[in-house]
């Protein structure tokens, strides 16, 4: 037995020796690098099994092939794109090109938007959408919960289906783990494609288990969409704990239909193999499809996953905060910030640029929470306002700069949006949306307090700053 005890520690030994050695290898952020040794170290057993589910990186294999990417791209969006005269603006002409060259985002002219900030409005809109489909319904969420909510939504499109309405809907897997699976079925045996993103199962695809689909996406028939970053879940309206959850989602209606169309197709693609490019999932756009007359508005849909060589829209963000002249307005519910983020959110700040940060007071994420409370002293060194909403939860991801771009989708301000989801955001290069963004930044500030370095809320027991500062090591990997 005691040969049995040593035969056992050997093996473990080299499970995490090999382990270390595949995370120096990686050449991955050294933040990062040094967060997983010190996991492996320091967390024995426990830590094996946490790189064997979160660390091991993928972030170099191709899921989706790149001839597939073109077919999807120049195929069904290059034959289908009419965009005469348009026009970029000068000032963002290097940003839009950044996305265009990394993701091949391209720019859509023509757009209305209507902001979604309650879960009753966007939901009484997201049925009516659904409600009016004629040909098919494309539905990409994060979290499907089994609720009223939920059902409510899934008994809209069975209708649809029952029509004779062509119905897909992607749903990632880890994020619906406590939904029953006899849920998703029923939506089968309707008729409607379900497919789940990347499922984990053991032992198998346990390795892609932090590799999430985190995207909000709803197209219509190919001339309505939704973007943002509310889940199908009754918490955005009836709220938890926590208090109401406060969220920012968005009705869009002209060209950016066509990107968002394109985003879900690659996902489709991604879990069933199927490639739909045909011309009935981008009809030409009309201006007497819009409720309201269409305005210029430009606006460039950019997704980022594991898979890009590239992480783009931290890159766009961190351009934002760089080229800013005035101010930069943001909202995330999670601040881990990645070192590119956090020296140019600093660099902004002591540039005399107006840097304004928004956060709730609590999260649905303790560990997260308190690894966040560790950035907020230097970035306030710095200049930036922290901005402490107080009416429940806020779980809006928006950013807006200069009353002439704007952003909001699923990215949080943290390790694992930036580099380990599949996201996506809408950005906008549009002075009246902007403002309008800008608006709900503001109504937001008045139910906040403004985070200081005498506030309440850093003093804390030595303990207490000591747990924050443990937590802040363990950010990359949360």
């Amino acid at each position: 037995m005691l040969y049995v005890h040593w035969i056992i520690l050997t093996l473990y030994v080299l499970a995490v020796v090999g382990s270390m050695i595949a995370v120096l290898t990686d050449n991955r952020q050294p933040a990062k690098t040094m967060a997983w040794l010190l996991v492996l170290t320091f967390l024995p057993l426990l830590g094996i099994v946490l790189y064997f589910f979160f660390g091991r990186n993928t972030r170099r294999e191709r899921y989706i092939s790149e001839q597939s990417m073109d077919d999807l791209t120049k195929h069904a969006m290059y034959q289908y794109v009419e965009q005469q005269n348009l026009h970029l603006p000068e000032e963002h002409r290097n940003l839009i090109q950044l996305f265009t060259n990394q993701s091949m985002s391209l720019p859509f002219k023509d757009n209305d938007v209507e902001i979604y900030t309650t879960g009753a409005d966007f939901f009484l809109s997201l049925i009516a959408a659904i409600g009016s489909a004629r040909h098919h319904i494309h539905l990409e969420s994060y979290i499907f919960d089994d609720d009223s909510l939920g059902r409510l939504v899934s008994d809209a499109l069975i209708d649809k289906a029952r029509e004779g309405v062509s119905v897909r809907v992607i749903y990632d897997d880890v994020g619906c783990w406590r939904v029953r699976g006899r849920f998703f079925e029923r939506l089968r045996h309707e008729g409607i494609d379900v497919r789940s993103f990347m499922p984990v199962r053991f032992p198998a695809f346990t390795g892609k288990v932090n590799y999430r689909n985190h995207r909000k996406i709803c197209v219509v028939d190919g001339r309505v969409a939704f973007i943002g970053g509310m889940n199908i879940a009754l918490r955005y309206v009836r709220g938890t704990k926590l208090g109401p959850w406060r969220d920012t989602h968005m009705r869009v209606v002209g060209g950016a239909v066509y990107a968002l169309q394109r985003a879900f197709l690659i996902d489709w693609y991604f879990v069933d193999r199927t490639l739909l490019d045909g011309r009935e999932y981008y009809p030409p756009l009309s201006p007497h499809s819009t409720p309201h007359a269409p305005s210029p508005m430009l606006s460039q849909v950019v997704t980022s996953s594991p898979v890009s060589p590239w992480p783009d829209i931290m890159q766009g963000y961190v351009r934002i905060l760089l080229e800013a002249k005035q101010y930069v307005y943001m909202e995330t519910p999670y601040f881990l910030p990645t070192e590119p983020f956090l020296f140019a959110l600093r660099t902004a700040a002591l540039s005399g640029v107006d840097v304004r940060l928004m956060v709730p007071r609590h999260c649905d994420a303790k560990l997260i929470e308190w690894a966040s409370k560790s950035y907020f002293a230097k970035a306030v060194e710095a200049g930036v306002k922290i901005y402490i909403y107080e009416n429940g939860f806020n779980h809006s991801k928006l950013l807006v700069s200069d009353d002439n771009i704007a952003t909001c989708g699923s990215t949080n301000i943290d390790f694992r949006s930036f580099e380990n989801n599949f996201e996506a955001n809408i950005f906008f290069y549009d002075t009246d949306m902007a403002l309008r963004v800008k608006k709900v930044f503001l109504d937001d500030a008045a139910h906040s307090t403004v985070y200081t370095l005498d506030s309440p809320l850093p003093r804390q027991s030595l303990i207490g700053r000591i747990w924050e500062s443990l937590m802040r090591l363990f950010s990359p990997l949360l």
